[in-house]
């Protein structure tokens, strides 16, 4: 076991035998690797900054709540709370956009632009994303995990590799056996994904 490990435990068992200081600790030595982490995902200083804060606001709860198990991978723990929080945060602002002339149909002269196509292109493309995100969510949970990052977060193989502690080749070999197991659900539910 490396001394880093053996330190997050430490200061970890120290934070949760009533030593405050001690989750600060904890929060600086990580703090630079999951702040990139977010800036990296979201290429917005503000947005990463919020991330950042209720990414560690939401761990300690977690601690407090006695919820957390220690396993010797408290970075990769965090890190896959920021990156929920990160992919909660681009859930938020696609519902949160707004439709301007161009999204509508309209070009700047007020011509209509084939409006009626796009609005039922829009409509199936939706629906076809909802079918999507139920099918993932039935994958086991290693497969759902590297198709989640991979396709909502837009992590490369090799960051998938290095946040979930596998090799590139087993991230790899996850997203296979994720495409295999949606296509096998998409034929038995005969569903229709164009």
């Amino acid at each position: 076991m490396n001394v880093q490990t053996t330190s997050d435990q430490r200061l970890l068992s120290q934070y949760i035998a009533g030593d405050r200081q001690a989750i600060s600790q904890l929060i600086e030595r990580h703090s630079r690797r999951v702040r990139d982490y977010i800036r990296m995902m979201v290429k917005d200083e503000e947005a990463a900054d919020d991330i950042f804060q209720e990414t560690f606001v939401k761990a300690v709860r977690v601690i407090d709540d006695g919820r957390y198990v220690d396993n010797g991978k408290f970075l990769s723990w965090v890190l896959r709370i920021a990156h929920n929080q990160v992919i909660d945060h681009f859930r938020a602002r696609r519902q949160e956009r707004s439709v301007n002339e161009a999204d509508a149909g309209y070009d700047v002269l007020g011509t209509l632009r084939f409006a009626e196509g796009n609005v039922e292109d829009a409509l199936v493309s939706e629906q076809v994303e909802r079918d999507i995100r139920t099918l993932v969510t039935l994958l086991p949970a290693e497969q759902r995990e590297v198709v989640m990052m991979r396709y909502y977060a837009g992590l490369s193989f090799k960051e998938i590799a290095e946040q979930t502690g596998v090799s590139i080749n087993t991230a790899l070999g996850r997203m296979r056996y994720a495409l295999i197991n949606l296509r096998r659900m998409i034929r038995e539910k005969k569903l229709v994904l164009s």
